[in-house]
């Protein structure tokens, strides 16, 4: 089963940047809509940005302005560049890809649109972050 590798993961401080990766073999993402959700312990998950195969871009409120989607054909690899961060975005990053655009936007506009991760054509494992001083 394919798989979906993120990382760049890691501690920021309040008001750091990180950029995250997703990357995978076998398979050319550029085929996908990508999207990248998070999780934090006791929270709901929240989709925090989603790319659609034509290149169209949606986020929710609660990171527009600090989060951006995008992809890199040539690698392969799709980024998630977080600026600004605040502790209140310490969780667990996941990227899932799937080869239909409205299902995939959907994670982006409604959590209770997020399906379980084997829902997706594919999913990665998650990468960590913790925004803390």
């Amino acid at each position: 089963q394919l798989q979906l590798v993120e990382s760049g993961g890691g501690l920021v401080q309040p008001g750091g940047s990180l950029t995250l990766s997703c990357t995978a073999s076998g398979v050319t993402l550029d085929h996908f809509a990508i999207g990248w959700f998070r999780q934090a312990p006791g929270k709901e998950r929240e989709g925090v940005a989603c790319l659609g195969r034509g290149g169209s871009t949606t986020y929710p409120d609660s990171v527009k302005g600090r989060f951006t989607i995008s992809r890199d054909g040539a690698k392969n690899t799709v980024y998630l560049k977080m600026s600004n961060l605040r502790p209140e975005d310490t969780a667990v990053y996941y990227c899932v890809a799937d080869g239909f655009d409205t299902t995939l936007r959907a994670m982006c506009e409604a959590p209770q649109r997020i399906l379980a991760l084997d829902r997706y054509d594919y999913w990665g494992r998650g990468t960590q972050v913790t925004v803390s001083s």
